[in-house]
């Protein structure tokens, strides 16, 4: 199977209302991360220095030694930065919900208590805050295990989330099998959280930032001051507030770091939006977990089928009656590179279309010949297939008066004799008056232009007939 893995079409044009609580039109989620004493450092086993997300410009690692300013720029964030985080987050009543690394969570015991009595949730930030790009699978699968048993050591409960950040192609995966999370964020692809199907099981996904995020004061572009940061956030705020106004409610996820966003002149920015969006009716401030409790509850998980995921069988049985009595066509087009974007209608007729028009002038001209003619004698006789039935039936072709049947037959024939094959309408996109005056117009048309016209309307019914079998 030739299949692409990607998911370019997510919820698609029509996104899900997620019935926030109290109506509200966003939620806006806060997100801390602590990886203070999790990160790379020789005192940590590790080769050598982090070089990641500090104020020193160009940092790098320095191999086989301590690297003396970034460690103390670390220490700042769990010393100082993360009390004046503490103290702006529960005055202002708003909760968290900690990217915790387990190693950092571990050196760190009196910030865990700040962060449990708060009622703050402490989810999953790996065992250490390092990368994993190149980590092998088993690895990576024993690390996620260690962080889980220390992190439920350390906080003296099992994390119910899980963001790794520095992440690897396995991540996603290895973090959905332990089945121990309510939500994993490793991605950065929506608006709103969705379930994904990993090995078997419905996985929610709660995506993240990397834009309204303080760790772009660290790099390039990025915020330079702490009005720049707030700025930014505010007008993000703004455009989804008003989206949730014209009842399109979405979330906002807010990316912090104890270190960056905990030094005086770069929270200024983000108090600013703290009393930005108090300013606002209907703004929900979770925790992401109970977002996750939450879709759970109203977006439960729904078991579709995926056509880009079925056999040729499966797919050809399920599929081929689209092109009328042209079952090479489904054939054709499960050779395709189908994804999870050709699961939905639109896709999976555009795959069907592809394979149409792929197809030498004469297969399409069967295709065309295929058709039966309107209320023609096939319709008279009831040997229509189950999809032609309804369809002339949807436009009353099967309710017609003996002076309609007979002009129907005259303009048939005529058609027919003419062009070489029968005409082709889409009819559940007009009445019968319509029908019959498109018939008479493009009874005139030369037959090039009516073979275009009929392909298009043979693709336009497939659509339509994939709208109502998906």
């Amino acid at each position: 199977m030739n299949r692409y893995p990607r998911d370019m079409i997510g919820h698609g044009p029509h996104r899900p209302d997620p019935q926030w609580p109290g109506g509200a039109r966003v939620a806006v989620q806060f997100v801390l991360n602590y990886e203070e004493g999790g990160e790379n450092c020789l005192l940590h086993g590790d080769a050598g220095s982090e070089g990641f997300l500090s104020d020193i410009p160009g940092a790098a690692p320095w191999p086989g030694q301590r690297h003396w300013n970034m460690e103390s720029i670390y220490e700042y964030g769990a010393r100082a930065g993360f009390w004046r985080l503490h103290d702006l987050f529960t005055g202002a009543g708003i909760p968290l919900t900690i990217y915790g690394v387990a190693t950092a969570l571990a050196r760190s015991p009196e910030q865990v208590e700040a962060m449990k009595e708060a009622g703050w949730e402490i989810a999953s930030h790996g065992l250490k805050w390092i990368e994993h790009r190149d980590m092998p699978e088993d690895e990576e699968r024993a690390q996620i295990a260690e962080a889980i048993a220390l992190h439920t050591e350390v906080v003296g409960e099992p994390p119910r989330g899980w963001y790794t950040g520095r992440c690897s192609m396995n991540t996603v995966a290895l973090t959905a099998e332990t089945g121990q999370f309510a939500y994993i964020s490793d991605t950065y692809d929506d608006d709103l959280p969705y379930w994904k199907e990993i090995g078997g099981r419905a996985q929610l996904v709660i995506p993240y930032t990397l834009e309204a995020n303080d760790m772009r004061f660290a790099g390039a572009p990025g915020w330079v001051t702490g009005q720049d940061f707030g700025q930014y956030l505010c007008d993000a705020f703004d455009t989804l507030y008003a989206e949730g106004e014209a009842g399109k409610p979405a979330m906002m996820s807010v990316g912090l770091h104890c270190r960056l966003i905990g030094r005086p002149g770069k929270i200024a920015g983000l108090k600013r939006f703290l009393t930005h969006i108090a300013a606002h009716e209907g703004v929900w401030t979770p925790t992401r977990l109970q977002i996750a409790e939450h879709w759970a509850a109203t977006h439960p998980p729904i078991t579709a089928e995926r056509p880009s995921q079925m056999d040729r069988d499966t797919f050809v049985t399920r599929f081929g009656g689209i092109y009328e009595h042209s079952l090479w066509i489904a054939d054709r087009a499960w050779d395709l590179e189908l994804g999870p974007a050709h699961d939905r209608p639109a896709g999976l007729a555009n795959a069907l279309a592809r394979a149409f028009r792929r197809a030498t002038e004469q297969e399409r001209l069967d295709v065309l010949r295929a058709h039966p003619d309107l209320a023609g004698k096939l319709a008279a006789a009831r040997r229509l297939t189950t999809e032609s039935t309804a369809e002339q039936a949807s436009a009353g072709l099967d309710a017609l008066t003996d002076e309609e049947r007979a002009r129907f037959t005259e303009l048939n024939d005529a058609y027919t004799e003419k062009h070489g094959f029968p005409f082709i309408i889409a009819v559940r996109d007009h009445d019968k008056q319509g029908i019959l005056a498109a018939f008479e117009r493009r009874l005139g048309n030369d037959s090039e232009t009516e073979f275009t016209e009929a392909c298009r309307q043979v693709e336009r019914i497939a659509r339509l007939r994939l709208d109502a079998l998906l």
